[in-house]
């Protein structure tokens, strides 16, 4: 970055600077957000080749809320609540990927439980309250 004159090194570390004091304290990108950005690009394709005017109206629509919703995460000063969105957007692809176990919720405290599928009828025992019920697997 030696050819720049040191004036416009400076020029862009200052917005640098800036933009790093904007973002301080807001949450940023996650995978969730990413998710969210790349259905916003991949709708807005969509609706470029789309030649119904009222279709194509309504996926611009889309594309646009999903992209200013994406926005609205990344600026969010509610870390936390971003935080466990993000968890849980991860958990539930998490459980998706899991072919080997199925997830049951317990009935007298509502914690999940994982357990192995294929054994047929068992007797499961949740880990919290020690609540004894029998499902399939």
């Amino acid at each position: 970055m030696n050819h720049f004159p040191a004036w416009l090194r400076q020029f862009f570390g200052r917005i640098g600077a800036s933009f790093r004091n904007f973002m301080s304290g807001r949450y940023g990108t996650d995978k969730l957000n990413m998710v969210i950005l790349g259905s916003g690009v991949l709708v807005s394709l969509i609706a470029s080749f789309i030649r119904l005017p009222v279709v194509m109206l309504l996926l611009t629509m889309l594309s646009y809320a999903l992209l200013i919703w994406a926005l609205f995460r990344s600026f969010s000063r509610n870390t936390y609540k971003r935080y466990e969105e993000n968890r849980r957007f991860g958990l539930f692809f998490d459980r998706l990927k899991d072919r080997q176990h199925r997830y049951y919720k317990c009935p007298k405290c509502r914690q999940s439980v994982r357990v192995p599928r294929g054994k047929g009828k068992i007797s499961i025992t949740c880990p919290r309250c020690r609540e004894k019920f029998i499902r399939k697997t």
